[in-house]
């Protein structure tokens, strides 16, 4: 089977399904996009990682790290390697020692520890041609990782009125409160700042 990389492009509010995002993989050498449809829950643990938020607490895929790392056992690759009836099946290439072992998952887990493991995400060209699509680069894309992924996205006047220090002290409540989606905004408006 010859594997192609894929690149984490994005998350999006879903258009086609309520309370849903659309997570976007890109293919690494090419131009066509892969959207799939995951919840909420499975998006917040890629966000956070994508965002590089640390929670004070370890959320799910990171204690399913801690637990590999401590075992010595590493994700070396993620693998999508089927589509049937629109729903995307993956596997865990995982590394034990001299030992290959493959566990199946969902792709959004799959993804969400592939970012955690920094590890490459792979899928065979008849997934990309079943279920790829081309982005018209002539049209902005609202599928890009950002504002428009926080499910409460307020625009940014709603932190206008803060100052940086107060911004920052803010950020570092809502990690401990874990919402994330708010300190995910408030840092986006620090980082709005300093440019």
């Amino acid at each position: 089977m010859h594997k192609i990389r894929l690149n984490i492009l994005g998350l999006s509010v879903s258009q086609t399904q309520s309370g849903a995002y659309a997570l976007v993989l890109a293919e690494e050498t090419g131009d066509r996009r892969i959207p799939i449809i995951i919840g909420p829950v499975e998006a917040q643990a890629i966000a956070i990682q994508l965002e590089g938020l640390k929670p004070p607490r370890p959320l799910t895929h990171d204690l399913f790290k801690n637990i590999a790392v401590a075992f010595d056992i590493n994700i070396s690759e993620v693998v999508i390697y089927k589509l049937e009836e629109g729903i995307f099946f993956s596997e865990l290439v995982c590394e034990m020692g001299s030992q290959e072992i493959r566990i199946d998952s969902r792709t959004s887990d799959a993804v969400a520890l592939a970012l955690r493991f920094k590890c490459p995400i792979y899928t065979t060209e008849e997934i990309l041609r079943k279920a790829g699509i081309i982005l018209d680069p002539e049209t902005p894309s609202d599928v890009e990782f950002g504002h428009d992924t926080a499910p409460n996205y307020k625009p940014e006047s709603e932190f206008e009125r803060y100052t940086v220090n107060e911004l920052t002290d803010m950020m570092n409540e809502s990690i401990n409160n874990e919402d994330y989606e708010r300190a995910s905004r408030i840092r986006d408006e620090i980082n709005r700042r300093k440019k």
